[in-house]
């Protein structure tokens, strides 16, 4: 059976005085359920980002839901309506990743497609496979150690919960760490529900549409 366990503890850890991070492990029973029905139920595609001057394929696959559509699994709606009620927010939508193995990942960074980054919250559930999944302060974002400057590996497993807050978009990156020659890391999916308040001044970015210039 594919549910959220009721008795499941979720922990809040302070990243600092506006940012925090709850954790709740094995928060979803039948998560390798869940897993296989998505694995191979879902139309994974593989997504494209703008790089420079050119378009590179995303190392992982991709698919998503909104509002109106069909659910990829029914056991779905209630994940949705349990984290709509614990956060006190309304999700129009979520996305999936799937992480094939370890050549699969993700660099740094924010998600600030959202504009308003000063009260977010992210919620990112986890099927199959565990993997590192890493926090740093945005400040060390040019940090080049073996780690990249990350404080926190929060490691999350089949059916664990993570869910980022308050100013974590603004102050921390969050990354799925490559790990290229690793024959044992198997298939992991991400689920991600995302909601703003649009509290705050607005992140302005260029877009991938807008030229690149160089400086000597």
């Amino acid at each position: 059976m594919i549910a959220v366990d009721p008795a499941a503890q979720i922990e809040r850890v302070a990243l600092d005085t506006s940012s925090w991070v709850d954790v709740g492990r094995g928060w979803l029973r039948g998560a390798d359920v869940l897993f296989g029905a998505l694995l191979g139920g879902v139309r994974w595609q593989t997504g494209r980002l703008f790089r420079y001057d050119h378009v590179v394929e995303e190392r992982r696959l991709g698919a998503g839901w909104r509002r109106g559509e069909p659910l990829p699994h029914p056991a779905l709606a209630d994940v949705h309506r349990s984290l709509q009620r614990r956060y006190h927010v309304q999700f129009d939508a979520f996305s999936m990743i799937q992480y094939r193995d370890g050549s699969d990942g993700q660099a740094f960074h924010r998600d600030t497609d959202l504009r308003w980054l000063d009260d977010t919250v992210i919620a990112v559930l986890t099927l199959g496979a565990r993997r590192p999944w890493l926090l740093r302060p945005h400040g060390r974002r040019h940090d080049l150690s073996e780690d990249r400057g990350a404080t926190h590996d929060f490691a999350p497993g089949s059916g664990d919960l993570i869910v980022m807050g308050g100013r974590c978009q603004a102050d921390w990156q969050h990354s799925v760490a490559y790990q290229p020659g690793r024959p044992d890391i198997g298939t992991r999916i991400s689920l991600q529900w995302r909601y703003t308040s649009r509290r705050g001044k607005p992140f302005v970015g260029t877009s991938w549409r807008a030229p690149v210039t160089y400086s000597r």
